[in-house]
């Protein structure tokens, strides 16, 4: 990887995030296949490439060309078009706010082989008014694998976590098959 190249004319081909600094700026950056990028299976998988977008546009020089393919009707891309990031975060979390996901609730996930999973929910005193999603399975996991996803109001977020660090101790006092718990994970 090159940290650095110099001002004279050249072609650097570079991988996301791995870009060098051209000493007064690129007079253009090209962001290929940006529908790879936004079709990531991750929560975050927007806000991400729209983070990269910009750090790589960033680099260009004072009057250089930035140009993404793709397509321009995607918010994410017109996000980018407009240099909006507050616009962007702003759309991304009324979306989290609708479909009641992280920042806006406190979720865990719960995780591990279907009998100790089905065990774990057993023990599970969970607060009132949170969702129980799934068990769903874990694909590329052997053994077997499932997960469920826990979600409170994001007031009931310490609420939630007592109850899962109770249920751990419980599980490991009666040595049962260990579960894995994840508060607030960055993917589902």
């Amino acid at each position: 990887m090159i940290d650095r190249v110099g001002a004279d004319p050249c072609l650097v081909v570079a991988t996301p995030g791995a870009e060098p600094v051209a000493d007064g700026g690129y007079r253009a950056v090209l962001l290929l296949d940006t529908w790879l990028m936004l079709g990531r299976d991750d929560l975050r998988a927007e806000e991400e490439a729209l983070r990269r977008w910009f750090n790589a546009a960033a680099l260009s020089a004072v009057g250089g060309r930035v140009l993404a393919v793709g397509d321009p009707e995607l918010p994410t891309l017109q996000a980018l078009v407009r240099w909006d990031p507050a616009g962007a975060a702003a759309r991304e979390l009324d979306e989290r706010l609708s479909a009641r996901l992280t920042p806006t609730s406190r979720m865990a996930t719960v995780q591990g082989s279907p009998g100790a999973l089905s065990d774990a929910l057993v023990l599970l005193d969970l607060p009132e008014g949170a969702d129980v999603l799934g068990p769903v399975p874990v694909t590329g996991k052997e053994p077997e694998q499932e997960r469920v996803v826990l979600r409170v109001p994001r007031h009931l977020g310490a609420a939630l976590s007592r109850s899962l660090v109770d249920l751990q101790k419980q599980r490991s006092a009666r040595k049962l098959d260990p579960v894995r718990v994840q508060v607030d994970p960055i993917s589902l």
